[in-house]
């Protein structure tokens, strides 16, 4: 297996430091320090950065701080069950609601259970300047081309699969990646077949043996309040009008700072057990053609199962089919308390509004409609 991987790898420890030396001297520093380090002077947080210099230092003084911080002020409530099941090194497979926050949260409850961080995808699109590259390559984000022919994609699809195989096989690193491209944005989590074909595109051995070894692990995060839920509601409409959406200039950077400081009221995260080679067996006896799907399936079933549902859900379920068959779920109290939520966050709408609120409604109502 090819083990050269330098192109799309996080970094080493020995790179971390030069990493540190940048980000100390970046304009964008002092906005992270006044954010997230409150009472921490500029100058001492520069002089503390700058004398890191490995991945597990940066991770524990500086990124777990900043998720601990945003769940302390954007969160009600931060749970996770599930770990204590888990293996030393998997595949987390995850539905998708936040950019950074999904990844985040995974590597907040791993290191409070007392497990490794993983490895975490990240879109090329996202590493736009040096200053993301560094904060993300020095945290064990790995790259991920979004773009180029379909030769290159092939190709480079081929490498990121070998590189998640070795990681786990050999390194004994656990991975994250999301079940789709791109963060659900209609309320349905449902995982792409292209996802697992790439899982399998660096296994030698039978269908069984290639899947079964990298403990595919699904993980479903459910927000009480969805991130960004107006910002995709709006995606949505504008999709529905016609023609191609195109993201305007610095929409993705909007989205992450969006995602991580709206209120997200409670979250809960967790874990299945990873995939089984039983499970595998079974689907193994199905046509080839329709295994890929077959595991697609078994996934989605776990990550729907596992989905913490709010009482926002089952109250947006309600307002949709206008039948109450939920109402045991949640009190005119919480009932009220939403749509008034819902109505301040449509009122940014400027046109559509009508069909934007049920788009918004359906982000939350999807979860209870996908139960198994």
């Amino acid at each position: 297996m090819n083990n050269n991987f330098d192109d799309i790898r996080p970094y080493n420890d020995h790179e971390v430091n030069a990493a540190m030396r940048r980000l100390a001297v970046h304009k964008n520093f002092e906005f992270v320090v006044k954010k997230f380090f409150h009472g921490a002077s500029l100058e001492e947080m520069k002089k503390m950065i700058s004398g890191i210099s490995d991945v597990e230092t940066f991770q524990m003084k500086i990124m777990y701080p900043v998720i601990g911080g945003v769940l302390k002020t954007t969160t009600t409530s931060f749970s996770y069950s599930g770990l204590e099941c888990l293996p030393q090194a998997c595949l987390f497979i995850s539905n998708h609601r936040d950019i950074l926050l999904d990844a985040a949260l995974l590597q907040y409850a791993l290191v409070g259970s007392g497990h490794k961080t993983s490895g975490i995808t990240f879109g090329s699109n996202l590493m736009q300047d040096q200053f993301g590259v560094d904060i993300g390559k020095s945290n064990k984000m790995f790259r991920v081309e979004r773009s180029g022919t379909n030769a290159q994609i092939y190709n480079h699809s081929k490498h990121l699969s070998a590189y998640i195989r070795h990681s786990i096989l050999n390194l004994k690193e656990s991975i994250w990646i999301a079940q789709r491209n791109g963060r659900t944005k209609d309320g349905i989590d449902k995982t792409e077949t292209g996802v697992i074909k790439m899982f399998g595109m660096s296994g030698a051995e039978d269908f069984i043996t290639n899947f079964a070894e990298l403990n595919i692990a699904p993980m479903s995060i459910s927000y009480e309040y969805e991130p960004c839920d107006f910002l995709k509601a709006k995606e949505l409409y504008q999709r529905s009008l016609g023609g191609t959406y195109v993201k305007t200039p610095g929409e993705d950077y909007n989205s992450i700072i969006t995602g991580i400081m709206q209120p997200k009221g409670r979250v809960h995260v967790a874990f299945s057990n990873p995939v089984s080679a039983a499970e595998l067996e079974i689907i193994s006896e199905t046509n080839p053609k329709n295994q890929i799907k077959e595991l697609a399936l078994l996934i989605d079933t776990k990550i729907n199962s596992n989905y913490k549902l709010w009482d926002t859900n089952y109250i947006a379920y309600d307002l949709l089919s206008g039948n109450g068959t939920c109402k045991e779920h949640y009190t005119p109290e919480s009932k009220e308390a939403f749509i008034g939520y819902m109505e301040k966050q449509l009122e940014q709408a400027e046109t559509g509004k009508e069909k934007i609120r049920e788009i918004f409604l359906s982000i939350y109502a999807g979860p209870v409609t996908n139960r198994p």
